[in-house]
Order: C-alpha cells, then sequence, then structure tokens
C-alpha cells in the first residue's frame, strides 16, 4: 500500500471540519459519551488524542473534565486556539507524547483518530497511550465500523466508491462528509473489529466495554440507514496488568 496521507492536514479541510456540529450520524458517536465517562472514568484529567478543531475537547469541559487536546495538524490546532483560547492545545508530532506525563490521564478520548492511523502504525500508538493513562485509567475510542463505507448515511457518502466494499483491514477506503461544503472524499483505513482486537491484545490492553449505537428513530433527523446499521464501533479499553 503507498504511504497514507492524512487529508485532514489541509487548512480548507480543517475550516470545514471546524464547522461540524453533534448532529446528523456524528449525533450517534457523542450521545451514549456521558454514560460511558459516568460508568468508567473514575477521574476528572483527560486526554483528547486527535483533538483535531477542539470539538471533542470542549465536549469533555463541558462535561467536568480538565482537558489537553493532542493533534499533529497546525492548521487544526489553529482553529481549535481561536474557538478556545484559554484550552490547552499542543501539537504532538506523530506519536511522540513525550511531552505528556505518564499515568497522568484517568481518561483518553480518541474520536475517530484511529481511521487516519495506517494500520502498520495503529499497535504503537495504542501502547503508547496505554502507558498514559493512570492505573484505573481508560481509553474510549470511538471508530468507524466497516459498515459506514458501503452505506449511505445522514452524514456521509459512499455510493461513488463500490471497491470499498471488497476493502480488507489496512485498505484505504473512501467516504464524502455531507454535513459541510467540501465535498472532496476522504481516505480513512478501514480495521475491522477482529483486527482491532488483535491489536489491543497485542498492545496489553483489554476491551472492557464495546457499543455499536443505532439511531431510536424518535431523534430529529432525517436518518438514511443509523436505525439499522450501527455507523461506528465504540471500545472502552483498560490496561491488562
Amino acid at each position: 500500500m503507498p504511504d497514507f496521507v492524512n487529508c485532514y492536514a489541509d487548512v480548507s479541510r480543517a475550516q470545514a471540519y471546524a464547522t461540524l456540529e453533534f448532529s446528523n450520524t456524528y449525533h450517534l458517536a457523542y450521545r451514549d459519551l456521558p454514560a460511558i465517562f459516568a460508568r468508567h472514568a473514575s477521574g476528572r484529567r483527560a486526554l483528547d488524542f486527535g483533538c483535531g478543531t477542539g470539538r471533542s475537547t470542549r465536549f469533555l469541559q463541558k462535561l467536568g473534565f480538565e482537558v489537553t487536546g493532542v493533534d499533529i495538524s497546525e492548521d487544526m490546532l489553529r482553529i481549535a486556539r481561536a474557538s478556545d483560547p484559554s484550552g490547552d492545545y499542543r501539537v504532538v508530532p506523530g506519536d511522540d507524547f513525550s511531552e505528556l506525563a505518564g499515568g497522568n490521564f484517568d481518561l483518553v478520548l480518541s474520536a475517530f483518530t484511529f481511521d487516519n492511523i495506517p494500520q502498520a502504525a495503529k499497535a504503537r500508538v495504542f501502547r503508547d497511550l496505554g502507558q498514559l493513562i493512570a492505573a484505573e485509567g481508560v481509553i474510549v475510542s470511538i471508530v468507524s465500523s466497516p459498515e459506514i463505507y458501503t452505506h449511505e448515511w445522514a452524514s456521509f457518502s459512499t455510493k461513488d466508491f463500490p471497491e470499498n466494499a471488497a476493502a480488507r483491514s489496512g485498505d484505504v477506503v473512501r467516504i464524502i462528509v455531507t454535513d459541510h461544503e467540501d465535498r472532496r472524499p476522504v481516505e480513512d483505513v478501514l480495521c475491522s473489529d477482529e483486527s482491532y482486537r488483535e491489536i489491543y491484545a497485542e498492545t496489553g490492553l483489554e476491551v472492557v466495554e464495546k457499543l455499536a449505537p443505532l439511531a431510536s428513530g424518535d431523534e430529529p433527523y432525517r436518518w438514511v440507514n443509523e436505525t439499522r446499521v450501527a455507523p461506528w464501533a465504540i471500545y472502552v479499553l483498560q490496561r491488562r496488568d
């Protein structure tokens, strides 16, 4: 596979991404997080890994967490700091977390970040994140389900990419976000549940809960497939001692 290029490291893409809200298909990614945090996070120190323009960082702040947001894209972080001047936003080159105190975070949230990390690097990054959480800390990782790349959604379209149906873990897949004006395809790296669980086992993490959120049909959105197919997978992970 050719070197994977993170398409979010782009000024116009960052500006478009900053307009996204917690609505439509994205609503299902965030809807259950407060309850998940209440069940599993024992403290208030949080790291937002791959914070982008700060949407999920501000979400955590509103829930009472003390949050550090990190990302590889200075363009994204510039927008995050403008929207939240008092927030703590830091550039991390690659998976270099040396500026962050190990064992210091009660919660690490990763919202869609691993969709954009090449398969060969996923294990290394999860291993490093595991070293950042406290003994009772958790990692909550929201990732795209393989099914998101083969269906139509309130927030996404994949009909122009029939080749996605043949993709396997590690392959690049394409999807268009319809919730903002930038309709260039996004390139992600597909990863199955089986592959994620192999990575977790390899890196000393265990799944303590997994959710596949579906819409009930009562939400104020025009669902397409969200009531019958889960677009996201949410993993709650702890370090296996």
